[in-house]
């Protein structure tokens, strides 16, 4: 056997052994499954929304299921993430699962292991969480035995560990079914653009507290206030008499400027996160003339920027 036959088998075995190596990968490659999804955990107090909201992410495309058992979401979480058809999934975590609550904030960093997983946790004020108990004579799910205040203040305890591992807090005191709704679509519906970042520009008064849901808070009680002036006291920031009053002064100008000059430094860092909703809140005494002219002036500007953004009055008359 010459030099030259052993060379071209050799050449024709190594060229064999990287074709079966390529086919062996690739063979490999074909049959890894793709893993993607996302989970939404949705929790929070008794009378707060949870199921309307669980139909609102039903009516997003969410595969929605209510009252899942803890120790059945990592496997759940599992099962999305394998799964060619459940792209997004929606389930309701909340006091009826009893004493097993504590070990919730441990399940939730296995599942976020598996999938990405935010909890959005509903709360409203004792009053209100009265009001809708009273208006649809169900009993509270903490028990019969004790009247539906000392069951709200029992389960706001029970949940508080909960609310601290939330990635999203609403509070849903003022809200009908349809706000609720309207929250849930603009937090969470997957938008064409990239830039799905939806930004509220909300005016309040600090006589009725900071708004909850509020993620960067603008005190704008420097401006001179347009209700010493008899003719804006019934008025609002909406109208172009206050509006003409509040901008004539030059803080204004240069609040207005270095505030849009830092948010557009923060949107693309905000974007570039994940994150899908951006509340911005400014604040003035009553929450009617001042907090509403800048609000509103600031809705503009960011949508010149390209920017969706909405308003939210809440202590402006109406």
């Amino acid at each position: 056997m010459t030099s030259k036959s052993v060379s071209k088998r050799s050449k024709d075995k190594g060229a064999k052994d990287k074709g079966a190596k390529k086919d062996k990968k690739q063979k490999s490659t074909d049959s890894a499954p793709e893993y993607r999804g996302e989970l939404v955990i949705l929790t929070g107090l008794s009378g707060s929304g949870k199921l309307s909201a669980l139909k609102a992410f039903e009516d997003l495309g969410y595969y929605s299921v209510d009252n899942l058992p803890l120790e059945l979401v990592s496997r759940f979480a599992d099962l999305v993430r394998q799964s060619a058809e459940i792209e997004r999934a929606a389930l309701v975590v909340d006091v009826r699962e009893g004493m097993r609550l504590d070990e919730f904030p441990t399940i939730l960093k296995s599942v976020r292991k598996v999938l990405p997983t935010r909890v959005v946790f509903l709360e409203a004020s004792e009053e209100a969480l009265i009001q809708r108990f009273s208006e649809t004579r169900r009993p509270h799910p903490m028990g019969r035995s004790d009247s539906v205040v000392k069951s709200i203040r029992a389960e706001r305890k029970r949940l508080d560990p909960i609310r601290n591992v939330a990635d999203i807090v609403l509070d849903t005191t003022k809200f009908n079914v349809h706000d609720l709704r309207a929250r849930i679509n603009s937090q969470f519906e997957r938008e064409e653009s990239d830039q799905n970042l939806m930004i509220s520009s909300n005016s309040f008064g600090f006589k009725n507290g900071v708004p909850t849901e509020a993620d960067l808070v603008f005190d704008v009680r420097f401006l001179p206030n347009p209700h010493f002036v008899p003719e804006f006291r019934k008025l609002t920031g909406k109208d172009p008499k206050v509006g003409k009053y509040v901008r004539q002064f030059p803080q204004t100008k240069e609040f207005l400027d270095r505030t849009t000059d830092m948010l557009k430094f923060l949107l693309p860092h905000y974007i570039k996160e994940g994150k899908s909703y951006l509340t911005v809140a400014f604040g003035c005494t009553g929450g009617q003339h001042r907090s509403v002219f800048i609000a509103e002036e600031m809705k503009k500007r960011l949508a010149e920027e390209g920017y969706r953004v909405k308003t939210s009055h809440r202590d402006m008359p109406k």
